[in-house]
């Protein structure tokens, strides 16, 4: 036995009690009172415990109002592919599933309103703290527990040791990033969830592809069984059905291994109305109102309440404490902040930022922000992160790609970022889908009634622009492999058989879009021109609507982009303004073309777009100063000449 000290900081609540017991106890004991000291808003008891796992809750004489919490809006049944696919058991459950949430959301309503009609309320609560929690209660808890691992007298989170800490890892302007959610992973059954173990299961595929990280879609725990995650009720604990603690840190681990980097999707906007500081004094960590009601979804974090009498802003200093945990103990890599533009306070953002590389120490640690629209302001110098969610070129492209919409100005703008005021290539993050948004492939076919041959022909004309853009790429996951599948918070497979070997074949044109994304991202990652801000428009034309530009680094590395962005099929183009004359490689067919007069002569498919890539024969003209001139083109890619191991990892491509 050894005597443990449980902590609570409610610093202007009456009174306080902990419930503690061993997990193979049924029945919690009695009340165990704590004691507060006013000096540091802390209230504390000391346990004797043995070695072993406890439950335990506290609970507390509450200083809060208890908001309503929202009711789930009835599930578009008809228009669910997924649920139309279900058998009529499996369609029950789910319909039961819901009927069921909805309930007891009313009845903790119906409770929060009869309690609040009372002057003094005890509320039994999770310890906000809590690094794993039991949702399910046992016994006499009918909320959900803290869960307390004790040994050699000390609390312990896991047992897992870390192997491959040292390894090295990719810079910031290097990423390319998958994003994906736990949840989705598995291949086995449609229905069951994923969890970290899948995610390890698909590094190899991930190594393969050439993405060195990942961003995972929020992994705390959270109400209800299938989500995205952004309402979070705990800030320290991971949620459950994904895997334990220990395997969330091999699945770190091993991407470590791989010399892949781990970013997290961070919610500190806002969190669910059932967090347990809501339960404590809800005016004290959050807003009592909304900051805007039209964009509010869930008690806001207040990050301007400074409290004086204890010099802390308690709701910084919660969510501080929540972010050094997951760096120090799960080694993440980065963090991807939800509604920044929501939080409304720089200064917050600066501070939270600081800590968190400074827990991260020497190795690099990625900030990027979902901040929209997206502005300059929350990357550059005075800005609190390295990188924004760059959803202005996802407009930009998806309004050329959908709607036959070619403004060259507005694409050449996103294109090149510093036209917006960015400065360098990690302060924006180029995707062309995401978790918000429908595929474009689904759009395609819903809004514009086009499929097959020329869906996937306008798709990578949109992944060369991205790949090739000033920015840092991502992929949202299963768009690589042209899934056709509608955005779902719910459980929502990847169909990996999409790229499986089939008999009659039927598949062709999914395992030639993912293996042009592998190709492009491999000459991506094997070109420096591609990590620098050098980019040079040489040549347009509104007429025709084609653009080119070319990219290079001080290395000598270079790169010419030629894109039709039109319907038509442009025979013998002549592109000008090409920065050199010799041998350059046409990547997207895989072939020599040699050039004089520093132009070009090429065909030019519809929506498509090529690649050329200077092998360097002749002496390169003068470094281009960063001027705009005239510049048409744009179009797809496949493979630029590899060394013997890159050809070996990565085949030569054949373009749909």
């Amino acid at each position: 036995m050894a005597p443990f000290t449980f902590t609570l900081y409610a610093p202007y609540n009456k009174a306080a009690a902990l419930k503690v017991k061993n997990t193979n106890v049924r029945m919690f004991g009695a009340d165990i009172m704590m004691e507060k000291d006013e000096s540091d808003g802390y209230f504390r008891a000391t346990v004797d415990l043995a070695d072993g796992i406890y439950h335990y809750q506290f609970k507390i004489v509450t200083k809060s109002w208890f908001e309503a919490e929202p009711e789930p809006a009835l599930p578009d049944y008809e228009n669910d592919e997924q649920y139309n696919e279900m058998t009529s058991a499996e369609k029950l459950e789910k319909t039961e599933e819901h009927s069921k949430l909805l309930a007891e959301i009313r009845e903790r309503n119906r409770q929060r309103e009869e309690e609040a009609t009372f002057t003094e309320i005890w509320y039994t609560f999770v310890d906000p703290y809590a690094t794993d929690v039991d949702e399910r209660g046992t016994d006499d808890a009918h909320k959900a527990v803290g869960i307390l691992t004790i040994k050699n007298g000390k609390r312990i989170i896991d047992e897992y040791e870390w192997k491959y800490d040292d390894c090295m890892l990719p810079p910031d302007e290097e990423l390319v990033i998958y994003e994906l959610h736990v949840g989705y992973g598995g291949e086995k059954d449609t229905y069951t969830r994923g969890q970290f173990k899948h995610v390890i299961e698909k590094i190899e595929y991930l190594k393969k592809l050439g993405v060195n990280a990942i961003e995972l879609m929020p992994i705390k725990e959270y109400p209800g069984n299938h989500s995205w995650g952004y309402n979070p009720r705990y800030y320290f604990a991971i949620e459950t059905s994904y895997g334990t603690t220990a395997d969330m840190k091999e699945m770190v681990d091993e991407f470590h291994k791989n010399g892949m980097r781990v970013i997290c999707d961070g919610v500190y906007n806002h969190s669910d109305c059932s967090s347990p500081l809501t339960q404590i004094d809800h005016d004290y960590w959050y807003h009592h109102n909304p900051k805007d009601v039209s964009m509010s979804w869930g008690p806001e974090w207040n990050y301007n309440h400074f409290d004086q009498k204890y010099n802390v802003w308690p709701a910084r200093k919660f969510i501080g404490d929540s972010i050094r945990y997951m760096v120090e103990e799960f080694h993440i890599d980065g963090i991807r902040f939800d509604a920044a533009r929501q939080i409304q306070n720089f200064d917050f953002l600066h501070w939270v930022t600081k800590e968190a590389k400074k827990a991260a120490g020497s190795k690099p640690f990625y900030t990027v922000a979902e901040f929209l629209p997206d502005e300059p302001c929350i990357t550059n110098i005075d800005g609190p992160m390295d990188g924004c969610w760059h959803d202005s070129f996802y407009w930009a492209l998806r309004d050329c790609i959908l709607q036959d919409n070619v403004d060259l100005e507005r694409l050449k703008s996103v294109i090149d970022c510093r036209r917006q005021g960015f400065f360098g290539v990690s302060n924006v993050v180029n995707y062309i889908g995401n978790h918000d948004h429908d595929r474009l492939f689904v759009e395609l076919g819903k809004e514009r009634n086009i499929f097959g041959d020329e869906a996937f022909r306008r798709i990578r004309l949109g992944v060369v622009i991205q790949m090739t853009a000033i920015g840092i790429p991502m992929i949202w996951m299963g768009e690589e492999i042209g899934e056709y599948k509608e955005k779902s918070p719910g459980v929502s497979k990847i169909d990996w058989s999409l790229i499986d070997e089939r008999p009659d074949n039927s598949n062709a044109q999914n395992k030639a879009l993912v293996a042009f994304y592998c190709g492009l991202i491999h000459l991506r990652k094997g070109n420096k021109a591609f990590f620098s801000t050098n980019l040079e428009y040489i040549h347009e034309d509104g007429n025709t609507k084609v653009l080119a530009f070319q990219r290079w680094s001080d290395t000598g590395d270079r790169v010419v982009v030629i894109i039709n962005f039109s319907a038509n099929f442009l025979a013998g183009y002549k592109v000008p303004g090409l920065p050199c004359n010799g041998r350059w490689h046409e990547w997207t067919f895989n072939y020599d073309i040699t050039n004089a007069n520093n132009e070009v002569i090429l065909d030019l498919a519809e929506h498509e777009a090529k690649i050329l890539v200077w092998r360097g024969d002749d002496k390169p003209q003068e470094q281009p100063q960063q001027v705009e001139k005239p510049a048409p083109n744009l179009t797809q890619t496949q493979n630029e000449e590899k060394t013997p191991e890159q050809k070996e990892q990565q085949p030569p491509i054949q373009q749909q």
